[in-house]
């Protein structure tokens, strides 16, 4: 009885939400086993399952809403504007409605395989008609059962007109209807092998453990609930042992929960205790401590570091984190707090411990302005049930084949002085560079550089291997950053043995023909160009930063090539770390602060500064607009709206005019969830450490995506779905070898250039996946076909030869 009441508190408790329960996924079938018009019919190839609130008290509705593939909607639009008979139909093409109550005979299943099937009567169709909402493979059993309890509760407050936390088991059991089978959407029937949810409603023995819902998910279940949807019982997650804890100097807060940890196997947070103290304190100088016990046991106790990925969600009361193991493995953990103010007590001590590890600088010498940032930063904005009309679902599809994207990775029977593959000396790729203007992109591999051709049906093809990276001089060297430059007819390198000097190779000849002495004092950190697209132009300047400086370089000027009109200089160290620029030519600089400035031109104060969350940024890009600022830190990143929304400035990018006092942007900070993290890690045995994250950029293109790698996953966040507040905005993709650098094929965000540590491949982000445990677990097969090289028609390009015109 515990158990029921705590579904019914956290997903009925908030009446002002219309949807209480989704499922996201999957294909809605009707299906007529004794019907001479046709067994099934496919309804919706792509659809979402909603259990939604009425105007009327104790009245919910099933509702089925189709969701659209990327341009589908528009294009159906279109076609309906022809004859305007689908425009009529409005909701109804979309979506179909359901009032829950006991005649519909809902209930659900699991078949041999894993399918996992919602279904119910057709109530205006014939005798025996039923529809069935097949759920994707990424739904897990524990969300679909706890969707059939929540429905089973809908139906017992219509019958009743009573809330549905005063049912009792036995109330539940009249609208168990489990043992009616559910005949498959396709004429061969899969064999039965449990219901999902009936040990509910059957069983009325001592009561089940408790288990909290993801948030997330908000799902709620228990742990004998699933032991019964299998034939195999399935062991949970057990709690590592506890180390010993450090000795307090200052406890920074102190407050009572639940505790629960994150179960591999069956995807939900099972209940460990349902009271425990958690303490944060200071150990030692810019050193804190995460303690969690109870009376009768210490269940865990770990440094506050950012790896362990906070979260908070006020909705659900609930606070979820990473925890590490000597022995690197990683767990998932949730606390739940009996209500707001605990929990806001809770998150200003781990935040504070989080900062001040961060930024060695005391909490309470920030302002209450940048405190709040700090903290709304680190809040679960995609929690909101936001409205989703029109929201595009990622396709999900098996990896394409034949005429898809290929890897460049060579057969056994290829010369080896015809491949850039790997070597024996112990390099492997570490930088890429994609060509704006040419179809072509660049992979650094120690002090070679491999020159790969984008085909017209969206392959990798080898074309050629500057052997010998060279100064003027002679000397060989591994470019620590490459940049394509003047009509991709030139590469900017940057050699990590001599920060003062540039390098220019002309492509044409494939060999370096120019060294460039920025400053005798001032070092080069990173570069970038003028404005978002020089590269395709002829222009020649372009931007550089050291770690207190930002200035112009300009390749033309005898001497130094600084600009010294275009110089801004600071006394202070600000410890600059990467930079960016928009169509327009603003600029965003970023530092290993973790803080950004915004500029519109060289050689002034920025008009708009973001503080500081605490760490370093290592990568920095901006859509072409100025819109949209996006960092990358080691185990998130931050999408910062730069547009102003109200105040004298109102319509103003934070480049054009500073952002009022006490209006700063609201940041969204795209994290993986915990629990795909613990998962992550559980399977890589390796931290988060994300590559930096880019944009997909093109002249007339709109920012739509986001991709970014960590380990061997590399990551995609669909823009409007973050900017939606959605579940899980992203996608992966998994190796099995580390991926060092990733990027869009220019002028779309269908295609992904990926550099892992030995091969190079353009993968299609259609391919791309839900993080399941599947998904996370099963490294993506890289398709293997011959190099085509340039000019092996007339004879092969040996291993020291240059690269002869590679466009």
């Amino acid at each position: 009885m515990f158990m029921l009441r705590n579904v019914t508190k956290y997903l009925f408790g908030d009446a002002s939400k219309e949807s209480i329960i989704e499922i996201p996924q999957g294909q809605l079938y009707l299906v007529r086993p004794l019907s001479p018009k046709g067994y099934s019919e496919l309804i919706f190839k792509d659809a979402a399952a909603t259990i939604r609130r009425t105007g009327q008290e104790f009245q919910y509705q099933l509702v089925i809403q189709r969701a659209y593939e990327e341009g589908e909607e528009e294009l159906l639009a279109e076609e309906d504007g022809e004859d305007g008979v689908a425009e009529n139909l409005g909701v109804e093409k979309d979506e179909k409605t359901f009032l829950l109550d006991q005649e519909l005979h809902f209930r659900s299943e699991i078949r041999e395989g894993g399918e996992k099937v919602l279904a119910w009567q057709d109530l205006s169709g014939d005798f025996g008609d039923l529809y069935e909402f097949v759920c994707d493979s990424s739904i897990t059993a524990g969300e679909v059962g706890t969707f059939e309890l929540v429905a089973v509760k809908c139906q017992y407050e219509r019958k009743t007109r009573k809330p549905n936390d005063t049912a009792t088991e036995k109330d539940l059991q009249q609208f168990n209807f489990t043992e009616q089978p559910i005949p498959s959407a396709s004429p061969i029937a899969s064999p039965i092998v449990k219901p999902i949810a009936s040990s509910h409603l059957r069983r009325s023995n001592s009561p089940p453990e408790t288990v909290m819902s993801r948030p997330e998910a908000r799902t709620a279940t228990t742990r004998y609930e699933r032991s019964n949807i299998a034939s195999t019982e399935i062991t949970p997650t057990k709690a590592p042992p506890s180390v010993p804890h450090p000795k307090e100097i200052q406890v920074l807060t102190k407050e009572k929960a639940e505790l629960h940890l994150f179960d591999f196997e069956t995807g939900a947070f099972l209940l460990q205790d349902s009271s425990v103290v958690a303490t944060v304190s200071e150990v030692g100088t810019w050193q804190y401590w995460l303690q969690i016990a109870s009376k009768d046991r210490d269940w865990l106790g770990q440094p506050v570091v950012a790896d362990i990925s906070p979260v908070f969600n006020f909705e659900y009361l609930s606070f979820i984190f990473c925890h590490y193991t000597d022995d690197g493995s990683a767990y998932s953990w949730l606390l739940r707090f009996k209500d707001q103010d605990t929990e806001e007590r809770f998150q200003t001590g781990l935040m504070q411990a989080l900062w001040e590890q961060l930024n060695e600088t005391k909490w309470h010498k920030s302002t209450d302005d940048d405190k709040q940032y700090v903290l709304d930063a680190f809040q679960d904005l995609t929690m909101e049930d936001k409205a989703n009309e029109g929201e595009e679902e990622e396709e999900e599809v098996e990896e394409i084949e034949d005429d898809s994207q290929r890897s460049e990775h060579y057969d056994t029977d290829e010369s080896e002085d015809d491949v850039f593959g790997q070597d024996d000396d112990g390099n492997f790729n570490s930088q890429l560079a994609v060509g704006y203007k040419h179809d072509r992109s660049f992979v650094v591999r120690g002090p070679k550089i491999g020159v790969f051709k984008h085909t017209p049906n969206n392959n990798l093809e080898f074309s050629t291997n500057i052997s010998k990276v060279e100064t003027p001089g002679g000397k060989l060297f591994s470019p620590k950053k490459v940049m394509l430059h003047a009509e991709d007819a030139n590469l900017i390198l940057q050699n990590e043995s001599d920060p003062h000097s540039l390098y220019r190779m002309d492509l044409e000849y494939g060999k370096v023909v120019d060294e460039w002495k920025v400053h005798d004092d001032i070092a080069v950190k990173t570069f970038v160009p003028d404005k978002k697209f020089a590269q395709m132009t002829g222009e020649q300047t372009f931007l550089g930063i050291s770690d207190n400086a930002l200035y112009r370089i300009d390749p033309r000027l005898s001497g130094n090539k600084i600009v010294d009109s275009d110089l801004k200089q600071y006394t202070s160290k600000n410890a600059f770390s990467a930079a960016a620029t928009t169509e327009k030519g603003y600029i965003a600089v970023a530092s290993d602060k973790g803080d950004i400035r915004m500029f519109d031109k060289l050689g002034i104060r920025a008009k708009t500064a973001i503080p500081a969350l605490g760490e370093p940024i290592i990568g920095l890009d901006v859509s072409a607009d100025g819109r949209w600022v996006l960092a990358t830190c080691r185990t998130y990143l931050l999408l910062i709206d730069a547009l102003q929304k109200e105040g004298k400035n109102e319509g103003k990018l934070g480049f054009e005019r500073g952002f009022a006092k006490d209006s700063k942007p609201q940041p969204r900070r795209l994290c993986l969830t915990p629990s795909h993290i613990a998962q992550f890690q559980y399977e890589t045995k390796a931290p988060l450490a994300f590559t930096p994250a880019r944009f997909n950029t093109g002249v007339d293109d709109k920012e739509t995506s986001i991709v970014s790698a960590t380990g061997p996953f590399i990551i995609t966040w669909n823009m409007k779905r973050v900017l939606a507040g959605r579940k899980d905005p992203y996608t992966i993709k998994r190796y099995d070898e580390e991926v060092k650098a990733d990027d869009f094929k220019f002028g779309t965000d269908k295609n992904v250039i990926v550099a892992l540590a030995n091969q190079v491949d353009m993968v299609a982000k259609q391919t791309f996946k839900k993080a399941t445990r599947e998904s996370i677990a099963t490294p993506a097969r890289v398709s293997r076909t011959r190099g085509s090289m340039v000019g092996r028609g007339s004879g092969r390009l040996g291993r020291e030869e240059v690269v002869n015109s590679p466009y």
